[in-house]
């Protein structure tokens, strides 16, 4: 196996596309932010494979975040991910999660919200119901409905070697309108025999021999992935000095101190009354030399 990588491919001849993804490091450190229950880890496993496939679709720069909210013991599940693969994620649950069942077990009554956002341009949002009983089945809806492109996604989570591994795949008709429903089918076919093991365990190149040996593949250089939150001691710190002094000094007298937690990563910034006037000193320094 490889490091955690993105590859796509095209069909010689035929106006299909694909992508193959297979996380291990990526989803490990997703999943290791906190203490999440076996089927919020699946899930968030899923939506981590599909947001990568996605966000390869991308034709600029720019991000996309797949988020699932619902009234289900799952209330909120996102990931987000740029056209660098760089990768983050947090999910939510209330009480016991069953531990079998499909995604409306999982979310309840709920939708799926993707959100495009290029780095120069307008931002997209697109409400996607939650039509299928799984992620696979409601991203094939939404491609089906607000692309008019056939596109079949395997999502799959599971473990290799005692680690936690997250992996998938998608084919798509091209949309230069070229691609027929047969050559589509056929290949969707052979796409649907993938087995666990060997999305976990084997290199993509012999994946897509075992899959397409009589076909003509042409793979692309992989694209690495990779978690990537973001969070930092300076952004908490802006965050700080964004609030009232007042609240502040108030969380200061109560806990003594300020603590900003990040979801993403699990990483906590603690700052001391002593840190604190240090930031507002440096503000007003700031706002000085401002005016």
């Amino acid at each position: 196996m490889t490091n955690d990588s993105l590859y796509r491919y095209l069909f010689e001849g035929v106006s299909v596309r694909g992508e193959l993804v297979q996380l291990a490091d990526t989803y490990q450190q997703i999943i290791s932010s906190k203490e999440y229950p076996a089927p919020v880890q699946n899930l968030l496993g899923e939506l981590l494979v599909a947001t990568s496939l996605l966000t390869a679709t991308l034709k600029f720069e720019g991000s996309i975040t797949v988020q699932l909210q619902g009234d289900g013991p799952i209330k909120l599940a996102v990931i987000n991910g740029d056209h660098d693969q760089k990768m983050r994620g947090v999910a939510r649950w209330d009480g016991d999660v069953p531990a079998t069942g499909n995604i409306h077990d999982l979310i309840g009554k709920g939708h799926m919200v993707i959100t495009i956002t290029p780095t120069k341009g307008e931002r997209y949002q697109g409400v996607v119901g939650l039509e299928g009983t799984t992620l696979a089945e409601c991203l094939e809806g939404y491609f089906a409905n607000s692309e008019q492109l056939k596109t079949q996604i395997i999502l799959r989570v599971g473990e290799h070697e005692e680690k936690a591994m997250a992996a998938g795949m998608l084919l798509q008709i091209m949309p230069d309108g070229q691609g027929s429903a047969d050559d589509f089918d056929h290949l969707s076919q052979l796409t649907s025999t993938v087995k666990n093991e060997e999305l976990f365990g084997l290199k993509a190149e012999d994946v897509l021999y075992r899959l397409y040996h009589q076909e003509e593949v042409k793979l692309f250089e992989p694209q690495p992935v990779e978690f990537h939150c973001g969070c930092s001691r300076e952004r908490s710190a802006s965050a700080i000095c964004s609030v009232e002094r007042a609240e502040v000094e108030k969380i200061l007298a109560e806990e003594g101190k300020v603590s900003l937690h990040c979801d993403y990563c699990g990483t906590t910034y603690d700052f001391d009354s002593v840190d604190v006037a240090a930031l507002h000193e440096n503000a007003s320094a700031g706002d000085n030399q401002v005016h």
